[in-house]
């Protein structure tokens, strides 16, 4: 097929180019909303391809969509490049940080938002060679971390007249992600009382971190009496200056999941009549602060398959006796028990996932498996309600390594970080290239999508007033 191969030979031209743009931005790490240095290497490249740029989407300076081509189908790939607080590490077996308190790309999102640029750029080329029409969408989604950036994009409606949408995300094994994953809303309750001197008159005052406390303690009870699937976490960010006065404002942050949107929903209403409940008890008064809430993903199979057919064909990276020590020498700084926890999880042995860096390419199993729900969450099910969606990962770190770790930062950070960002690169374009190739491979995903969201209407998890915080 000319438009895969010439997408690949684009690819393989551009590979040093690319890995220099990922290297680039894992050494300028930049949390979410904040990820200009990103976003500006990220849309000099779209811009210099031609694609046109509309930036500032959903009110987040460091979102934005850049479009090329015309006509159907409208094919969507999502980039993301925002890193996480505390984790600056340099590329070594060590605990040592680039920058004490830094941020770090521990999510590899240095590496995820350069292989979808890639693969952009490559199926735009190929396209472009072969006088194919359509259009190509590079969306770039900011605070991936904070399920902010693809759900305020949502509610902008940029995402409703794609035919399908491709992303991807760099971790231990190299698979098509077959499984659900949590919705989820975040918000924080700010409770005001009334200081006073909490030895000399504390019946004068009203204590705001009462109706944090009694809040929590109502949340614990809460957790009884709802589904096991369902998880209610929480901090509390303020919780006075002094003992000895009496806290005149304090705030706690929670995040409540669960599998469905509606039941997150549930929860959630449930917790205000908590808050309402503590904020009589303590004579206080109680404002609720909605951060954002996303749905769970929806993986599409027929989307799915042909990224596992891609992955197939292309076949695993392979690495070098270098990059296995390093890999080794990073596996040696975990509990043992951690990397075992991690093999029996995905239901692999270590000869079946390749050794300290996997190697070969997965059938979905574990947690990853059809029918399965991941316990974390992804703005990516937002985007999965309103249009065709599916993802797949690839080895970037060792097996038994966490993501949002030192060790996961001087990975992604490594040349096997680069290795994965590149084969990723390929599958997503060769992924579009098959669907711009065969219509019916489009309209049996979008029948597919269609019956799975059979009365399942997406209703933005956003109130309408709200406004982005980045």
């Amino acid at each position: 097929m000319k438009l895969e191969k010439n997408a690949l030979h684009y690819l393989e031209e551009k590979g040093k180019l690319l890995q220099k743009m990922a290297q680039d931005i894992w050494e300028h790490p930049q949390l979410g909303g904040q990820e200009t240095y990103a976003v500006k290497l990220i849309t000099e490249e779209l811009t210099k391809a031609g694609f046109t740029i509309e930036e500032n989407i959903g009110g987040i300076p460091t979102a934005f969509v850049a479009s090329w081509g015309k006509g159907r189908p409208i094919i969507g790939i999502l980039g993301e490049y925002d890193a996480l607080p505390g984790l600056s590490q340099q590329v070594l077996s060590q605990k040592k940080p680039v920058q004490e308190g830094a941020p770090g790309h521990g999510c590899g999102h240095n590496l995820l938002g350069v292989a979808s640029l890639g693969a952009a750029l490559a199926i735009k080329a190929a396209m472009e060679k072969e006088g194919i029409n359509g259009t190509i969408r590079y969306y770039g989604c900011p605070a991936e971390e904070t399920l902010i950036g693809k759900v305020f994009m949502a509610r902008e409606g940029v995402f409703n007249d794609l035919d399908v949408a491709l992303t991807w995300h760099p971790m231990n094994l190299n698979l098509v992600w077959d499984s659900s994953c949590l919705a989820m809303n975040s918000f924080k309750l700010n409770f005001y009382g009334k200081s006073a001197h909490a030895a000399a008159m504390p019946h004068m005052g009203r204590s705001a971190l009462d109706g944090v406390m009694l809040t929590d303690v109502g949340i614990n009870y809460l957790r009884e009496h709802i589904i096991p699937e369902a998880r209610v976490h929480g901090v509390i960010t303020n919780g006075g200056l002094a003992p000895n006065v009496v806290p005149d404002y304090a705030q706690a942050w929670y995040f409540v999941r669960a599998p469905h949107r509606e039941q997150v929903e549930e929860i959630y209403q449930r917790i205000l009549k908590i808050a309402e409940g503590a904020a009589l008890m303590s004579d206080t008064k109680y404002e609720v602060e909605f951060i954002a809430g996303c749905y769970e993903y929806l993986p599409n199979e027929t989307i799915g398959e042909v990224m596992r057919e891609k992955m197939e064909k292309l076949g695993a990276p392979q690495f070098t006796s270098e990059e296995k020590r390093f890999a080794q020498e990073l596996e040696s700084t975990l509990p043992r028990e951690m990397v075992e926890g991690a093999l029996r999880g995905y239901g692999l042995t270590r000869e079946e996932g390749g050794g300290s860096l996997c190697d070969r390419i997965l059938k979905s199993s574990g947690p990853y498996g059809k029918g399965k729900v991941m316990p974390g969450s992804t703005d990516v099910g937002d985007v999965s309600f309103l249009v065709p969606t599916a993802q797949f990962m690839t080895a970037g770190m060792p097996v038994g390594v966490a993501a949002h770790s030192w060790q996961s930062t001087a990975s992604f950070g490594s040349s096997i970080g680069a290795k994965a960002m590149l084969f990723a690169a390929k599958i997503l374009a060769l992924t579009a290239a098959e669907l711009i190739n065969t219509p019916e491979a489009i309209n049996k995903a979008k029948e597919e999508h269609k019956q799975v969201t059979r009365n399942k209407e997406y209703k933005s998890p956003l109130p309408n007033d709200l406004k982005s915080n980045l």
